[in-house]
């Protein structure tokens, strides 16, 4: 497997994030968009960090079952019920990115929503992964 991360120099530098990913491999993993939920199917944390560090954790535990690895992560898209709040933890949640799936990071984009599916979660995180 080959990935590749691609910033070029005429786009703004980018800051937890790759503004593109090129991978070669022959497994791709399409991973579910993952809340804070724990194993029983309740939101747990409170804050947006907390709930940020679950969701992230249940997504990582969903490509770990399949082989893979963060650095496989292609893509990655966070859906936040408060954008503003996510812009205001983002150092916080850049370190708990850093902490669990390390320094190298896929494609992402932040969109804000209305609500989730489960009313009390805060954030969901979904994407995909390409295995060799």
């Amino acid at each position: 497997m080959s990935v590749e991360r691609v910033n070029p120099s005429e786009l703004s530098p980018p800051t937890g994030f790759s503004h593109a990913v090129v991978a070669t491999g022959t497994r791709v993993v399409l991973l579910a968009g993952q809340t804070a939920l724990d194993r029983h199917g309740r939101v747990v944390g409170e804050t947006l960090p907390e709930q940020f560090r679950r969701a992230l954790a249940n997504l990582l535990a969903a490509l770990t079952a399949t082989g893979g690895t963060p650095v496989d992560l292609a893509r990655v898209t966070v859906y936040a019920t408060d954008l503003a709040a996510y812009r205001t933890h983002a150092p916080e949640l850049g370190r708990v990115w850093r902490e669990l799936a390390g320094r190298t990071y896929p494609a992402m984009a932040v969109v804000e929503v209305v609500r989730l599916w489960d009313e009390r979660a805060l954030i969901e995180l979904d994407g995909f992964a390409v295995l060799p």
